[in-house]
Formats: C-alpha cells, sequence, structure tokens
C-alpha cells in the first residue's frame, strides 16, 4: 500500500506565492510519474503539472510561466511552486502518482485547499 501525505496549502492574496508537496510513502519500488492536478468548485478536475522520472515537466497553459513543478526522488517528494497567483487558481489541488510496487497503478492524495483573494 502506498499513502500520499499533501501539505501546503492556504489562503493568499493575488499575487502572492504558495508551495504544494507531496510526499509519498509505503512499498514503494519506483515512482514513475508525478503531476498535480486541481479542482475548482463546479468544474472538472484538471491536470495542472506533470513530471516524468527522467524530469520532463509539462504544464496547463494557464500556468505556465507562474507554476513549476519538481521532485526529490530521494524523498518520493513531489513539489509545485506556484508564483504570481491569481484568483482563478482558487481550487482543491491533488497530487497524483504512478508507482510501481512492483506492479503498477495510481494513487491520489487527499487534496489540499488554495484559497487566492483578489
Amino acid at each position: 500500500q502506498v499513502q500520499l501525505v499533501e501539505s501546503g496549502g492556504g489562503l493568499v492574496q493575488a499575487g502572492g506565492s504558495l508551495r504544494l508537496s507531496c510526499a509519498a510513502s509505503g512499498s514503494i519500488f519506483s515512482i514513475n510519474s508525478m503531476a498535480w492536478y486541481r479542482q475548482a468548485p463546479g468544474k472538472q478536475r484538471e491536470l495542472v503539472a506533470l513530471i516524468t522520472s527522467g524530469g520532463s515537466t509539462n504544464y496547463a497553459d494557464s500556468v505556465k510561466g507562474r507554476f513549476t513543478i519538481s521532485r526529490d526522488n530521494a524523498k518520493n517528494t513531489v513539489y509545485l511552486q506556484m508564483n504570481s497567483l491569481k484568483p482563478e487558481d482558487t481550487a482543491v489541488y491533488y497530487c497524483h502518482v504512478w508507482v510501481v510496487t512492483p506492479t503498477l497503478r495510481d494513487y491520489w492524495g487527499q487534496g489540499t485547499r488554495v484559497t487566492v483573494s483578489s
């Protein structure tokens, strides 16, 4: 079994910054891709950013240039640095990982709320 623990959400004013963390623990052989999704009230969950095991990244157009995804493989942790936050970034943010245990399956974090006030 694998557990994901997220942290770093909160309330911030527009233009501010937050850093989200998601640490994976448990029976982990290796971790493939790691990603952050978000779900705003009344909207579908959407991909925010993804990072592969090789370090390649992909971002939603709405966050390019403002958010940075990174990972620490030694700590099985993925981060999301969010700068220049906007009210439209308000959502619950979820981490998502593909883990080899040794079978390959995916896991979701419990979500952390980010609220950006105008």
